[in-house]
């Protein structure tokens, strides 16, 4: 916590470790491993925490050339069950998490689920890290143990199907129970502004059975912003609707809830289906079963795609940069420039021969 003296204890050691790092030449790909980042990965689902944190470690991983997919984080979150009572999964604070013991704890808690080979800063193993680490005391209820969990596996769920054919995701943790398995009619918004300038229309033809999607928020489109988790209609709030089935290529905060599908792919300005839906058309959200169905024939959606044109491309500076080296969301939204580059062979007859 902010007011709290272990944050500056904290940080005077992270900073330790920083300038020993760097005089020792240690850099983060030589500790950074598939067993650290599935680690990570574990201790995000246990946690219930930010979608975001998919974006980020995917990104991580293709930086240093891991191997790490959309596939991996479906495989660790189906056997991490949800551990930790915190907001928006469960009713604590991150206070009370530090309090009852905070990250290590926690990792000691999943010790049985983590790769304690994984490599540290601090020179030794995971193993050796955990070894020093009581466990969770038996007065708090904020990190709750293997056996008996706060909630079931799938926290954090990939959702895939023809509207989303390399995936999506939904934090399952957070969303209404009785929304994760539904179909509506979609009310479709080219924006993050269009939705701003019309959820509240009171003309909008919107019921609690629709599905809002958003689109054009993704990547390429605008830099991915917070946009996904947009408000109910105010109409409908008042009636007493709290949440209704949101979908988008964008992102949201890690403190948000509700039923909402993020990170859509491909995104709808590159082309994806996201891109060919109209309203009135029936989607199918089925997050047990890890499925986002547009209900709508193939031949239709065929003739929608050959009628389909890319928004006109930035004309010049930052956004044309990003748009023309911007990786999808499964890719981690990173810059394809920023990617280890491939061996490049000289060829035969050019001074240095291959490239090893």
């Amino acid at each position: 916590p902010a007011a709290s003296g272990d944050r500056l204890r904290a940080g005077t050691t992270a900073g330790r470790l920083a300038v020993a790092a760097a005089r020792d030449g240690l850099r983060p790909s030589a500790l950074l491993s598939r067993a650290s980042l599935t680690n990570a990965v574990t201790v995000l689902m246990a946690v219930g925490g930010s979608t975001n944190a998919i974006i980020h470690l995917l990104a991580i991983a293709g930086r240093t050339g891991l191997d790490l997919t959309l596939d991996d984080f479906d495989a660790i979150a189906r056997r991490v069950p949800l551990l930790v009572d915190c907001k928006p999964s469960g009713s604590g604070y991150l206070e009370d998490l530090h309090r009852a013991g905070g990250v290590p704890v926690l990792m000691k808690t999943l010790e049985p689920l983590l790769d304690l080979s994984a490599r540290t800063i601090e020179g030794g193993t995971l193993r050796d890290r955990l070894a020093g680490v009581e466990p969770a005391p038996s007065w708090q209820t904020t990190i709750r143990p293997l056996d008996e969990p706060l909630g079931p596996p799938r926290a954090l769920a990939v959702l895939r199907g023809n509207l989303a054919p390399d995936g999506a995701v939904i934090k399952l943790s957070a969303a209404t129970p009785e929304l994760t398995v539904h179909e509506g009619p979609a009310v479709v918004f080219e924006s993050p502004e269009d939705v701003a300038q019309r959820i509240d229309d009171p003309d909008l033809e919107i019921t609690p059975d629709s599905v809002l999607v958003l689109r054009n928020a993704g990547p390429v489109a605008s830099g991915m912003p917070e946009a996904g988790s947009f408000p109910v209609p105010m109409r409908l709030a008042r009636q007493g609707v709290r949440d209704m089935v949101r979908v988008s290529d964008a992102r949201m905060s890690g403190t948000s809830y509700g039923t909402v599908v993020l990170h859509v792919a491909p995104e709808a300005a590159v082309g994806g289906p996201l891109a060919l839906v109209r309203d009135g058309d029936v989607i199918r959200l089925d997050a047990p079963a890890g499925e986002l169905t547009l209900l709508v024939p193939d031949d239709e959606l065929r003739r929608r795609r050959a009628a389909w044109t890319p928004p006109p491309a930035p004309a010049r500076g930052w956004r044309r940069l990003n748009a023309e080296h911007v990786l999808q969301a499964p890719q981690g939204a990173d810059f394809d420039t920023l990617r280890p580059a491939p061996r490049v062979s000289r060829g035969a007859g050019v001074e240095g021969g291959e490239e090893e």
